[in-house]
């Protein structure tokens, strides 16, 4: 005969099944912090280093086809880990036996989306006003809202990931001449920092 302590147990992780996304993959957070790393340092050694040895250098880019290019990178960093943490999260899911699409995680997609999506919008809109040393605390507080937003329908620890983003987009609005440093430490060292302890916590 099962404990009434275990009955409670099994019950509170059933509603939490049913009420929150819990297929999150650390993996999928260490792997967009890399993502993040190396876009940064892609972008930096054009915009910081257009002459240095190594390599062709960029001093003969245009503005217009440096922006371009910065944004292709931003897309790939974009699609690359979008796609990990599909990926990794569906595995996740099939290997605890839990329903991927489920209400919790379309709760979850929402709540995260809404700002993301709000956010290349506005920064899209920043492009378009030329104020292009504010795209990085854009992408950065947007990100941390949606984060925070979204810490409702998952694990709370994404709640303190959004919190970190948050702060360094507010720092790099007040000081931009450090806009990729903070970009780079938000989506890179946040993230790595946030799935080794996810995945140290809940994937192995």
């Amino acid at each position: 005969m099962r404990k009434p302590e275990q009955e409670l147990a099994e019950i509170k992780t059933m509603m939490e099944r049913s009420t929150r996304f819990l297929s999150l993959s650390g993996l999928a957070g260490i792997l967009a912090g890399i993502y993040a790393f190396v876009g940064a340092g892609i972008a930096g050694y054009w915009i910081y280093f257009p002459s240095s040895e190594y390599g062709t250098g960029t001093e003969s880019i245009s503005a217009a086809d440096l922006q371009i290019n910065l944004l292709a990178v931003a897309l790939v960093v974009l699609v690359l880990a979008v796609g990990s943490a599909y990926l990794l999260s569906q595995q996740k899911s099939q290997r605890n036996s839990h329903q991927f699409w489920s209400p919790a995680s379309k709760r979850f997609m929402f709540a995260l989306f809404i700002p993301v999506l709000a956010g290349g919008l506005f920064s899209f809109a920043l492009i378009h006003q030329s104020a292009y040393q504010m795209i990085a605390p854009a992408t950065l507080i947007f990100y941390g809202l949606g984060l925070i937003n979204a810490s409702h329908f998952t694990l709370g620890e994404i709640k303190n990931l959004g919190v970190g983003q948050l702060i360094l987009g507010l720092i790099a609005a007040f000081f931009p001449e450090f806009g990729l440093i903070c970009w780079a430490l938000g989506f890179g060292v946040l993230h790595v920092i946030y799935g080794s302890m996810m995945y140290f916590k809940y994937d192995r």
